[in-house]
């Protein structure tokens, strides 16, 4: 065997055939491909979530509506029949057996004058509570577009993890073919071949496995899209030369902002920040709904009338004449001067400072959760800037050594042992190319979004 691998063995064919599987990835099955753009337009109309929000913006501007027309007069009208039966006072103020019924009709009206400046309060209030749901409505949508952004660009790596594996097979089959034409010409042996076959079908297996994390990808993916069945989706594929060009432009960029700039950029722009505030401001208005108890409160009443009065005793006038009779106008004012409520009032200003507090430290709160993401996104594009260089050197130098390797190895001055871990140390190099160029697609584009560009990879 020795013997063999001394003597220079002639394979430029196969050499070139080799590098050419490397480097050019292996195409998948076509489907109709979704871009990141229509992924999460979908995701968007479809989400539950994000409906439930919609909904509840909707809730708002009714409750807006209601408290506008509080200023407005109301109107009532009714009806009343009543039957009485026994002894009764009659209109001579004596008593005796009789039966009687009456008939009423009344239309009433009444409009508040003064009640504390509890209503403009509360139209104020609901007017900020519509603005921070409509601003609750717009982090749910980033929070789905975030969620599809990260599950689009899974999807992505492991696309290319299949076809590294996909072409790791590929370059295990050529060479068991390779080896089995060796063999029968008495050039190689049966253990050479049994371990490149072992190789090979450990080839399969990771192609076998990166199969079904595409396939978990693409489920998840779908999912979250609100898609049926993941059956037929898939995603387009990134341009790997725009790619390649784009993370060089933005090297050579500007450095990266430091975190306090972007918090300082996003106080401004994200909507879970500006919802905090609205909700912050509504309190003052709260306070001032439950100071109006303490104020008088003045309204003005209007209404119509009339009745119709039967008895079994004696006659009465028809309904028509009674009813005209009877008929009765009335006006007139209600003022409500508060003494003592049993301290109501002032329990309800105290509760409604205390929610203040509370509102201020859930603002505080989410300021700080926000710039805790922003920090994780900072140092996370950071360490993927990072990557990404090692990466790129270590599949250099990897792509160096195997070419090296093949081309002793097609001399016979290398064993196949060298030859496979030179190989794998390619794979393993491009794999964590491939993964290093994702992360940092991602965490680049994530810092973009927060410094509010749209969310785009």
């Amino acid at each position: 065997m020795k013997q063999f691998l001394s003597r220079p063995v002639r394979c430029g064919t196969a050499t070139t055939l080799l590098l050419l599987l490397f480097l050019l990835p292996l195409p998948l099955a076509a489907q109709q491909s979704w871009t990141l753009r229509q992924c999460i337009d979908h995701a968007l109309a479809h989400n539950i979530g994000i409906r439930q929000r919609e909904n509840q913006q909707q809730q708002q501007e009714l409750q807006l509506s209601t408290a506008r027309w509080q200023r407005m007069p109301d109107l009532n009208a009714s009806a009343g029949q009543n039957f009485s039966f026994g002894r009764g006072l009659t209109s001579d103020n004596t008593y005796t057996n009789t039966n009687t019924s009456s008939t009423s009709f009344s239309l009433g009206t009444s409009v508040p004058l003064f009640t504390g400046l509890r209503i403009p309060n509360t139209i104020a209030l609901n007017r900020l509570n519509l603005e921070a749901a409509t601003h609750d409505l717009e982090k749910a949508r980033n929070d789905v577009s975030v969620q599809v952004a990260q599950d689009y660009v899974q999807v992505l790596y492991n696309m290319e993890l299949l076809s590294v594996a996909r072409r790791q097979t590929a370059i295990d089959s050529m060479q068991v073919a390779r080896l089995q034409a060796l063999l029968d010409n008495g050039k190689a042996s049966r253990a050479e071949l049994a371990q490149q076959e072992a190789t090979l079908a450990q080839s399969r297996l990771t192609a076998i496995q990166a199969e079904g994390n595409l396939r978990l990808a693409l489920l998840t993916l779908s999912q979250l899209l609100e898609l049926p069945s993941p059956e037929g989706f898939s995603i387009a594929p990134i341009d790997t030369l725009t790619t390649v060009a784009a993370e060089g432009v933005m090297e050579r960029q500007t450095p990266l902002p430091a975190p306090d700039l972007i918090f300082a950029e996003a106080l401004g722009l994200r909507p879970e920040i500006q919802a905090e505030q609205l909700r912050l401001e509504a309190t003052g208005r709260s306070i001032a709904i439950a100071r109006s108890g303490l104020y008088p409160q003045l309204s003005f009443s209007a209404g119509l009338g009339s009745n119709y009065y039967n008895t079994s005793r004696g006659q009465m006038d028809g309904f028509a004449k009674q009813m005209k009779n009877n008929f009765s106008q009335n006006l007139g004012f209600s003022l409500s001067i508060p003494i003592f409520n049993r301290f109501q009032t002032r329990n309800s200003i105290r509760s409604a400072k205390i929610d203040r507090i509370n509102q201020q430290l859930a603002l505080d709160n989410v300021k700080k959760q926000l710039y805790k993401e922003i920090q994780t996104a900072y140092y996370n594009t950071v360490t993927a800037q990072q990557k990404l260089q090692s990466s790129r050197q270590a599949r250099e130098s990897s792509d160096m050594a195997f070419r090296l390797t093949l081309a002793k190895y097609e001399q016979g001055k290398a064993t196949i042992t060298e030859f496979n871990e030179a190989r794998n140390n390619l794979l393993r190099a491009e794999s964590d190319l491939v993964q290093a160029r994702y992360e940092h697609l991602y965490q680049t584009a994530l810092i973009q979004f927060y410094r509010g560009q749209p969310l785009q990879l």
